[in-house]
């Protein structure tokens, strides 16, 4: 059977999807790159905003007008409306995220234990899913309550996996061509605390660097109030890229009260502070929520003044979307949808400003780059595209194709989202 594999949202939707690749191929079956080729599509569907579930319903859509006869979704758009997914062309089966796991062995009709005998190597998704970096899920589900998220709701409560499962997959990973492995989760910090013998996300890093050769090792978004500096000591294994991706959501204290967030602005500035002392280079990333109920100008003036302090290498500025069954739905003072759009544009104004600033200070220096992506654009000419281990976006010109290798590179110009450099 050929099978076609796409997804909405977030880094742990990618490294679920890259499982069940792995999982239908030690099946016996192949991947494809589009949905025409495929005799069967699975959609891993988002609905962290409005135009999230909306992204997932036309992916599904596409899938059938492209031919495809049997479209699964699942994910968390998916769980939440079961019946408007069902209802979507060509959808045969609808499996809610409790059940994602057991997803390709139930519609095989398969025991779990044909992926435990021989273990397959991971290999790059065909297509636009290509990828150096593996994302590997460690953990799902959230216990936090943020009042806004609607993800909590679909995914459930916060669920660790086994030290050796994440080895094992990251072993395969690497066994597989990885030059980067990408820790995924709801919830990633609360990694451990649920477990019998509960644990802690320091120790899963400090296990990962002792027991595998991993060239680089990236987190993806952490919460604030869960890092202290001996977890920020652990950056002294330059394996780790210096790059943190901490959520703020607002800079001002009492937005972020009726976001039941846990933690104050000035806790989260002594906490960059702290960061970027103890690891050099590093870059700092953040979420912002623009047009929060009750988000009235004073507010937002003072998270934007916030924000600038912060001086961000970069972040994502979300325009407040209303999801039914969160409590910020029921909060009054909702804000008009004018003023939202006019509020994420000031907020993503700032941080073009503070990006380009990161980046220049960069200008003339030496970075490490993983290449993601070599075009040919002449007889002996590759075009290059990559990132650094602080998570810039570099390009380059080659005479050879040096794709999923890490070089050192000298940077010596801005382009429009990252830096040129010369090998």
């Amino acid at each position: 059977m050929k099978i076609y594999l796409d997804s909405i949202g977030c880094r742990l939707n990618q490294s679920e999807i890259e499982l069940f690749a792995r999982q239908f191929r030690a099946a016996g079956h192949s991947l494809v790159s589009q949905a025409k080729d495929a005799d069967l599509v699975v959609v891993n569907t988002c609905t962290v905003t409005a135009a999230a579930a909306s992204d997932s319903r036309q992916k599904i859509r596409q899938a059938a007008r492209a031919g495809a006869q049997q479209v699964i979704a699942t994910g968390c758009w998916a769980t939440l409306d079961p019946q408007g997914a069902a209802a979507l062309p060509n959808v045969s089966q609808v499996i809610p995220n409790q059940a994602k796991d057991r997803l390709v062995t139930e519609l095989l009709q398969v025991s779990p234990n044909i992926f435990e005998l021989e273990p397959l190597l991971r290999e790059p998704l065909p297509g636009a899913h290509s990828r150096t970096r593996a994302f590997i899920k460690v953990q799902d589900g959230c216990d936090s309550h943020c009042t806004f998220c609607i993800t909590t709701i679909a995914r459930g409560p916060g669920r660790s996996r086994r030290v050796t499962d994440v080895l094992s997959d990251i072993n395969s990973a690497l066994a597989g061509g990885a030059r980067e492995i990408v820790l995924t989760g709801v919830h990633l910090g609360s990694w451990g605390k649920d477990l019998s013998q509960p644990l802690d996300l320091k120790f899963l890093l400090k296990t990962i660097l002792a027991e595998t050769d991993i060239p680089r090792l990236r987190l993806s978004s952490l919460e604030p109030w869960q890092i202290d500096e001996e977890f920020l000591a652990l950056w002294k294994d330059p394996r780790l890229c210096p790059h943190l991706h901490l959520p703020l959501q607002s800079g001002c204290a009492a937005t972020l009260r009726r976001m039941g967030r846990k933690i104050k602005p000035q806790e989260y500035a002594r906490l960059l502070c702290n960061a970027r002392k103890l690891i050099p280079r590093i870059a700092i990333t953040t979420d912002i929520i623009v047009g929060f109920p009750g988000e009235e100008q004073a507010e937002f003036d003072e998270s934007m003044s916030f924000v600038i302090s912060m001086d961000f290498a970069g972040g994502h500025v979300f325009t407040y979307s209303a999801r039914a069954g969160t409590a910020a739905a029921r909060l009054p003072n909702q804000i008009p949808h004018s003023i939202r759009k006019v509020c994420n544009a000031k907020m993503r104004g700032i941080f073009s400003e503070s990006s380009i600033n990161y980046r220049r200070s960069f200008l003339g220096q030496s970075l490490s780059v993983l290449w993601e992506k070599a075009t040919r654009v002449g007889p002996k000419t590759w075009q290059l595209q990559g990132l650094s281990d602080n998570y810039l976006r570099i390009s380059a010109i080659a005479s050879e194709n040096p794709w999923n290798t890490i070089n050192e590179v000298k940077l010596t110009s801005l382009t429009e989202d990252g830096l040129f450099g010369e090998l």
